[in-house]
C-alpha cells in the first residue's frame, strides 16, 4: 500500500467518524428521494399469472411482458416495460424427501402462508426473495432491479410478495 493510499483511506475515515451527520444526513436524502414518486396500488392495472401446475398465483402490473414461460410449466419471468433489469421470477419445484426446511419464517401472506422473505442490495443488483414452504412443494418468488433502482421498485414487490396465493 503507497503512502497516498493511506492518506486518503484515513481521511475517508475522518470524514465519516467526524461527521457522523453528514453522512447520515446523505443517507437519509438518499432514502426520502427514492421515495419520490410512492407506488400505489390503485393506480395500477393488473393482471394475475396463475400457474396450474403447482397451483400459485400472484398479481403483477398489466404492461410487464412475459420474459419465457419454460416448457415444463413450473414458473414465468416478467419483465418491466421500462427496464430490462427489472425483472419479476416465480416457480415452484417439489420438495426432496429428505430436504429440512430450516430457516424460521419471517413473513406471511395476506392468506395467511408463512415463508421467508430476503432482501438483500448489493454494487449491482437488488432483489426481493420470498421463499414458501408446503408439504412437498417449495415456491419460489423474486422481483429484482439494480441497486440503484430498488428503492422506488421495493414497493412494488413487497405488495406483490404479500398477494401471492397458493391453491389449496
Amino acid at each position: 500500500m503507497s503512502a497516498t493510499s493511506v492518506k486518503t483511506c484515513s481521511y475517508q475515515q475522518k470524514t465519516y467518524t467526524k461527521y457522523p451527520s453528514v453522512a447520515g444526513a446523505i443517507a437519509f436524502s438518499l432514502l426520502l428521494w427514492g421515495c419520490s414518486k410512492p407506488f400505489s396500488v390503485s393506480d395500477t392495472q393488473w393482471q394475475t399469472y396463475s400457474n396450474s401446475r403447482y397451483g400459485f398465483e400472484f398479481p403483477y402490473p398489466s404492461n410487464w411482458n412475459v420474459l419465457a414461460v419454460p416448457e415444463n410449466d413450473d414458473g414465468i419471468a416478467l419483465v418491466s416495460p421500462r427496464s430490462q433489469t427489472v425483472q419479476i421470477r416465480a416457480w415452484a419445484s417439489n420438495r426432496l424427501p429428505d430436504a429440512a426446511n430450516k430457516v424460521q419464517s419471517n413473513f406471511q401472506t395476506t392468506q395467511g402462508v408463512s415463508g421467508v422473505l430476503l432482501v438483500e442490495v448489493g454494487q449491482q443488483v437488488g432483489s426481493m426473495k420470498l421463499t414458501i414452504t408446503t408439504g412437498k412443494i417449495t415456491y419460489h418468488w423474486q422481483g429484482q432491479s439494480s441497486s440503484q433502482e430498488f428503492s422506488n421498485y421495493y414497493p412494488l414487490f413487497y405488495y406483490i410478495a404479500q398477494q401471492y396465493r397458493i391453491k389449496v
